[in-house]
């Protein structure tokens, strides 16, 4: 269905919003503006009543999925619902309008703020250190391999390999070759753990340190991290934990307390602020006494009744993004967690675990499961008995738009054939739960009676099944097959 521009609709004459007379006496425009920057001609802007105006851009937002609209288990992702009190505090006039060149003095309570967050990312890690300057996991994971890679430098040798799981993220290798390392691949069991033969064989003096996602992006927790850490500990390797997981392990465990050097939290993921379109994001990232020294410069301080930046750190690596994080982010995951408190995050993870083994028992007698490890947070299925019946992942996925559910991450991780990624998070009910179950029983009955109407999903939609591939390969963004 074409749906207007706002130009389309706009009506001469028509206005939504008439300013107040004012008391300053006029001038004419061409004594405050040089004449070469004035138009030749009145703007072409849109006239219409306010009205007109909300009920457009409200059509609008509804065309896309978003996780106010409806589920969203989008795996290792982790869309959970976004508590609008968090956007109202992000908005206070004292956050929303402070420029980072102010002189510390009169930015006291935004040091504050930066500070105490600090700290309770500092005990729900167990780590010591902490910078929050990179500004998505990725750059999280760039600057613990910095540091890994200072660390060595430190010591006077050259380590040039970092261990990576078939299971990782894709951003664990692409982070370690641009850091200038090379990437060794360990395989993982039927269990979907590591396979410590494989781990054991690779690991050497050129290894610098192993990456390691926990739960996986399987949705296991790695239970064997006593002999990884065994491993590492036998040439001087760190131990990185990606930590876009962590929705799963809030005041169950510290990654710090099983073994681990440092890790990257997403803030962006696991402290609910939203991160659909790319963005914000941030990636703080955490580390024990080891790489204290090492952590980008400035760290933020308290001295005294004073909370400052403090740059005295010879052997840092540097700064990693200008000024000092995204500091937006910073209020909405700070009062999220000051809502909750420690009695209330436990029990968001606790509700994200029974969520996903929930969905795991339903959806298992139709759809495989290829992993046999404890489920976590998250789970994979595999739709290889559907495509065997002629329906692909991708086409499921599809299907689910039709019936209102964003489709989980598909063809992720690499090593589940037709993969399913599914990640429910704590924020979803029972009631949502079953509707989804229903419909993935319902997509799968349909495989049998009636193929077309998946494999050529989704119907409802904007816009119908887009050719992925030409995409690709044509930037034109009206390049699609209706």
């Amino acid at each position: 269905m074409y749906r207007k521009l706002i130009f389309e609709l706009s009506k001469e004459g028509r206005e939504g919003h008439a300013l107040p007379k004012t008391d300053v006496p006029p001038r004419k425009i061409e004594t405050l503006i040089p004449a070469h920057l004035l138009r030749g001609e009145s703007a072409d802007l849109p006239q219409l009543a306010e009205n007109e105006v909300v009920r457009h851009f409200v059509e609008l937002s509804v065309l896309n999925h978003h996780v106010d609209k409806a589920f969203y288990p989008l795996g290792s992702c982790t869309m959970k619902y976004n508590p609008k009190i968090n956007e109202q505090v992000a908005a206070l006039p004292g956050f929303a309008r402070l420029h980072p060149d102010q002189p510390q003095e009169q930015a006291q309570g935004a040091l504050q703020l930066m500070y105490e967050l600090q700290e309770m990312l500092k005990e729900i890690t167990g780590f010591s250190g902490i910078t929050l300057q990179p500004a998505a996991g990725a750059h999280g994971e760039l600057t613990g391999l910095l540091l890994i890679q200072k660390y060595h430098q430190m010591k006077s040798r050259k380590r040039t390999v970092i261990l990576v799981p078939d299971s990782a993220h894709g951003t664990n290798p692409a982070s370690a070759r641009l850091a200038g390392f090379r990437i060794q691949t360990i395989r993982s069991t039927a269990q979907g753990l590591v396979d410590l033969d494989d781990l054991k064989a690779k690991t050497n003096e050129d290894v610098a340190g192993i990456m390691l996602t926990n739960p996986s992006t399987l949705g296991i927790f790695e239970t064997q991290l006593k002999e990884i850490r065994a491993l590492m500990d036998g040439v001087d390797a760190l131990m990185y934990m990606d930590g876009a997981n962590m929705n799963a392990l809030f005041g169950i465990v510290r990654p710090a307390d099983t073994g681990f050097d440092l890790m990257h939290l997403n803030l962006h993921k696991s402290f609910s602020t939203p991160h659909g379109g790319g963005g914000p994001g941030s990636g703080p990232v955490a580390v024990n006494d080891k790489l204290k020294e090492y952590l980008p410069v400035p760290l933020i301080v308290k001295e005294n009744d004073n909370y400052c930046f403090k740059y005295d750190l010879p052997n840092s690596i540097g700064k990693v993004q200008s000024f000092y994080g995204n500091f937006a982010i910073f209020v909405r995951a700070y009062t999220y967690l000051r809502i909750l408190g420690k009695e209330g995050l436990p029990q968001v993870s606790k509700h994200a675990i029974v969520n996903a083994n929930y969905l795991r028992a339903k959806l298992r007698s139709v759809y495989e499961i290829p992993f046999t490890g404890g489920t976590m947070h998250e789970f994979v299925l595999s739709a290889d008995k559907q495509k065997k019946r002629g329906a692909k992942a991708l086409d499921i996925a599809k299907r689910l738009l039709d019936y209102g559910v964003h489709p989980p991450t598909v063809y992720f991780p690499l090593i589940v054939k037709e993969a399913l990624m599914i990640e429910p998070t704590e924020s979803e009910s029972k009631e949502m739960l079953d509707r989804f179950v229903q419909i993935m029983l319902q997509i799968d009955k349909e495989i049998d009676e009636n193929l077309e109407v998946v494999t050529t999903a989704p119907h409802n939609t904007p816009v119908r099944r887009l050719d992925e591939a030409g995409a690709v390969k044509n930037l034109n963004i009206n390049y699609y097959k209706r």
